[in-house]
């Protein structure tokens, strides 16, 4: 079977990142393995509530999502976000192909459980991975939006990470990659900061608990978790600014850190 992987970003970390990493994925691409891209744009899209002056909260790190901040939202992430990635891939000389979760309803939602408190945010009932299969077979990347739609014609607001978790668990692909800014997760050691090759997501929780992973890490190592669903077993952090990461992560790994679901996953 061809090699294929799903890889998660954020909107603003992928718009950062090098000539040299989307030179990488146009290789990896030509040499046949077959890249999915999801995306986030939490912060494109609070700066463009903020230009409208339209309030946004967040209810447990979810943005509240009212009908007003739904249309910012899939208007931020399918066209604005969405059309800078497929540009900016397509510039370096690949093919790329954008999509959010409406089209071909590509990703089927429902109300999360807290919808009452929260709005439209969705949780993921099922991926039409044969929209994506056909993508990938025409040779182009899908660059997925995370906006959801259920039965009756309903968007949903999707968190990124659970979104690309359900797109790599329908694909059945079983080893996800999270690009991020740094380069996995650091563990001081001697008074050192060190990259750890490999973590369970129990001691990830006892270093959030101990305060070794605090700040900004701990959203960014809660998200690469909440990629490990179905069939997903692992997830590796790896920062896209590394020359060749993508290449190690894909190819060879020993780049970054790898989550493991529990200490069986260690090899």
């Amino acid at each position: 079977m061809e090699q294929r992987f799903v890889m998660k970003c954020g909107g603003s970390t992928l718009a950062a990142l090098p000539d040299g990493f989307f030179d990488e994925l146009r290789e990896l691409q030509q040499s046949g393995v077959r890249p999915v891209i999801v995306h986030g744009g939490g912060p494109a899209i609070s700066e463009t509530l903020a230009k409208l002056g339209i309030e946004s909260e967040f209810v447990n790190g979810l943005r509240k999502t009212s009908d007003d901040v739904l249309d910012v939202v899939e208007m931020v992430l399918a066209g604005r976000i969405n059309k800078e990635i497929v540009r900016k891939i397509q510039t370096r000389g690949a093919q790329a192909l954008g999509l959010s979760g409406v089209d071909g309803k590509l990703i089927q939602a429902k109300p999360v459980a807290n919808a009452h408190e929260i709005g439209f945010v969705g949780d993921v009932t099922d991926v039409n991975a044969a929209v994506i299969e056909g993508v990938m077979g025409m040779g182009y990347i899908p660059v997925i939006a995370p906006v959801g739609i259920d039965a009756a014609g309903q968007r949903y607001n999707i968190n990124a990470d659970t979104a690309a978790g359900a797109v790599a668990s329908h694909l059945g692909v079983e080893r996800m990659i999270v690009v991020t800014d740094v380069p996995g997760i650091l563990k001081t050691v001697d008074g050192e900061k060190q990259v750890l090759p490999t973590v369970t997501v129990e001691e990830i929780e006892a270093m959030i608990a101990s305060g070794e992973i605090y700040g900004g890490m701990i959203p960014k190592v809660r998200a690469a978790i909440q990629c490990i669903q179905g069939r997903v077993r692992e997830v590796v952090i790896v920062s896209g600014e590394q020359p060749g990461v993508l290449t190690k992560a894909v190819r060879e790994g020993g780049v970054g850190t790898r989550i493991v679901q529990t200490s069986e996953g260690r090899v």
